[in-house]
């Protein structure tokens, strides 16, 4: 799953010629922390944090000179977990894309890509919710998901994350009570450590991702 479909060329990039205050009023409208630098002939030659710009000896000065590495750049074909890598690695707001002639061509926001992991695990479907904890040595996503659907039931999204040797597994399912489906697992030997029904998960679901998206827009 590459990142094509999330390229933004709405926002505005910053030029070498532009203020330090101007690239931070910008930054602020847009309600971002980075800001890419791109140059007359379209090509990337800086991407601009809000600290560097606070830094800046003037609201003055100008934007190309705080230039200095490479900056960090996305491609066609970088999938959306590399893209994600990416941002939580530097810490970034957004990420410039550059097309397969180097040339700058718009951003991907960590806002847009939180939209994309939503969909992917089923967030707007209907339906419970069951958390579990397995030994690395043990876990088998394909047994967890036979014997779930083997029981009329289908698994809508599944993400795993790993804690030393244990891997917390969360499953989505298309059904509003999970206790049947809890109580398969647990016969089968394994460790449920919660388990959400539509109604009474819905409100804490919803300030968790609310939570999050306030993170997100910091």
């Amino acid at each position: 799953m590459t990142v094509s479909n999330l390229i933004s060329a709405s926002t505005p990039p910053l030029r070498p010629e532009d203020s330090v205050e101007y690239g931070l009023g910008l930054m602020m409208e847009l309600r971002v922390r980075h800001l890419p630098v791109v140059s007359a002939d379209n090509r990337l030659v800086g991407l601009l944090s809000e600290e560097m710009l606070l830094d800046a000896d003037s609201p003055a000065s100008q934007i190309g000179e705080m230039l200095g590495a490479e900056p960090i750049a996305i491609t066609t074909g970088t999938h959306v977990f590399d893209v994600t890598k990416v941002m939580m690695d530097h810490d970034l707001t957004l990420v410039p894309f550059l097309d397969e002639s180097g040339a700058y061509r718009g951003i991907v926001r960590r806002h847009d890509l939180f939209e994309r992991f939503a969909r992917m695990l089923a967030t707007q479907e209907s339906g419970a919710i069951i958390a579990l904890e397995i030994a690395q040595r043990d876990l088998s996503l394909s047994q967890i998901i036979y014997l779930i659907e083997q029981n009329d039931t289908k698994v809508l999204s599944l993400s795993t994350e790993a804690h030393d040797d244990i891997v917390g597994v969360t499953i989505k399912l298309n059904i509003r009570d999970a206790t049947r489906i809890r109580h398969i697992l647990e016969h089968n030997g394994y460790r449920v450590v919660a388990a959400f029904g539509e109604e009474e998960d819905a409100e804490d679901l919803l300030d968790r991702v609310q939570e999050f998206m306030r993170y997100l827009e910091v």
